[in-house]
């Protein structure tokens, strides 16, 4: 891999990546978004961290300005983090459940504080009063959502219908959307579902049903802990009303139909990762309560858009090979010795996964060229990726990443490596994914650190 290092820096005070360009890098670990205001509004199963965000907007763009990208921009964690530094931002995700939460977070600097207590004290009002009289609700169930075991039982049920007639009241659509967003975040934790991390139900893994909860004071407890975050971020910052925050529905790969050309300065991002998590199936709850889905059909759409798809939609195809110029020797003979492991096991063993790994680093190149088309020149991108374990095979998916980068024309500046371990071992331990991993496969995340050339390069 041309002009890059891989890097393990560890910043003992602060608990960050090490010195870079004269600054520190916060921790990648998402996990303290549970907590940061704006951030901690909609649980999501994979990401990075605020501060992380913040500490390359800080170091790269906060003297002279720019615009910031996220090409997976999720529920919106980059885009809100910049923004907050005051940074016009411009994000692609495909997941509409995500692009509605990352729109009322971004939304947040101009809500008005007062409107909102108002209307969650309408709420509360509305669903006690109904709960004390026997109040049969007006709403029903997505009547597509198919789940093996009912999602809700009949009592949460009933609060939870009550809760989308007063959504359904609502005049302004833009607190609605709020309101639906609150809802959103709290579903699962009163349903029969859970996540482990995929969604699945709480009886497959030892936990009872739940009966009964008291559904209000969770969306109300959200609602208040949205209200608390709006007035601190007013008291914190301008409000800002000429700041530009665009969130695009669309797949990054099409970018060239959306953007012009170097309209960015500086991309941080995390696509998914090469461990077939799947994104859509796991928010299957809030698509469709959300009113985006009503049938599988709606997000067979999405899948088909996906970074790398997806396993269980490439397995079964004709072998598929990495399709762009002069793609890294060393990835394709890894994709070939997965394809002959396991052979008796059909699309369970190597072949099925050789087809997802040739897919996902296709898709790589076609990320490279999207960078390439949106960043200025001189503009870096942090990409956010792990490496995984297919049937035994540790694919570096950073150093693999910043080699197909480098063949779409991106330059590769370094990989560092902020978290030499993390969990998983429940997803490269299963029977489907691999044989057996080794005890020296450990999982990892970098930071692989890539730069459109200048054209002066």
């Amino acid at each position: 891999m041309a002009n890059s290092a891989q890097k393990t820096l560890f910043d003992d005070d602060k608990g960050s990546i090490g010195e870079h360009e004269g600054s520190n890098f916060g921790d990648t670990n998402f996990s303290s978004n549970k907590t940061e205001p704006i951030h901690r509004w909609v649980p999501w199963i994979a990401g990075f961290s605020s501060d992380f965000v913040g500490g390359i907007v800080e170091d790269v763009l906060d003297e002279q300005g720019g615009t910031v990208l996220d090409p997976f921009a999720g529920v919106g964690t980059t885009l809100v983090e910049a923004a907050t530094h005051g940074h016009d931002t411009l994000g692609f995700e495909i997941n509409p459940y995500a692009v509605m939460a990352a729109r009322v977070k971004l939304d947040a600097r101009t809500i008005d504080t007062e409107e909102l207590k108002y209307e969650v004290r309408e709420l509360s009002d509305f669903y006690n009063e109904r709960m004390a009289n026997g109040y049969q609700p007006e709403s029903r169930p997505p009547s597509g959502f198919r789940t093996n075991r009912k999602f809700y039982s009949e009592a949460v049920e009933r609060k939870v219908l009550t809760i989308w007639d007063f959504i359904g009241s609502m005049e302004s659509d833009r607190m609605r959307d709020l309101f639906k967003i609150a809802f959103a975040a709290t579903m699962v934790r009163y349903s029969n579902y859970s996540y482990e991390p995929s969604l699945g139900t709480r009886n497959a893994v030892g936990r009872d049903d739940i009966e009964d909860f008291p559904v209000g004071r969770a969306v109300t407890g959200k609602l208040e802990e949205i209200v608390t975050d709006v007035e601190w971020l007013r008291s914190e910052t301008d409000a800002q009303p000429d700041l530009e925050a665009e969130i695009i529905p669309e797949s990054f790969f099409d970018c060239q139909e959306h953007i012009n050309a170097g309209v960015a300065d500086l991309a941080i991002t995390s696509p998914p990762y090469l461990n077939n998590y799947h994104y859509i199936r796991n928010t299957r709850p809030q698509l469709y309560w959300l009113g985006f889905a009503e049938s599988p059909d709606d997000y067979d759409p999405i899948e088909d858009n996906n970074y790398g798809k997806y396993w269980q939609t490439v397995r079964d195809q004709e072998p598929v090979e990495l399709e762009f110029p002069n793609p890294p020797e060393g990835l394709s003979e890894k994709i070939a010795h997965l394809r002959s492991l396991n052979p008796e096991k059909g699309q369970y063993g190597g072949k099925g996964w050789a087809n997802y790994a040739a897919t996902y680093f296709n898709d790589t190149y076609s990320f490279g060229e999207g960078l390439m088309h949106a960043l200025r020149p001189g503009g870096k991108a942090y990409v956010v990726v792990g490496n995984s374990i297919l049937q035994g095979v540790n694919f570096q998916t950073d150093e693999h990443l910043a080699d197909v980068c480098e063949c779409a024309g991106m330059e590769v500046e370094e990989i560092y490596t902020p978290r030499d371990s993390r969990t998983g071992n429940s997803i490269i331990q299963s029977e489907v994914r691999v044989t057996k991993a080794k005890d020296s496969h450990q999982l990892y995340e970098s930071v692989v650190e890539l730069r459109r050339p200048r054209q002066s390069d």
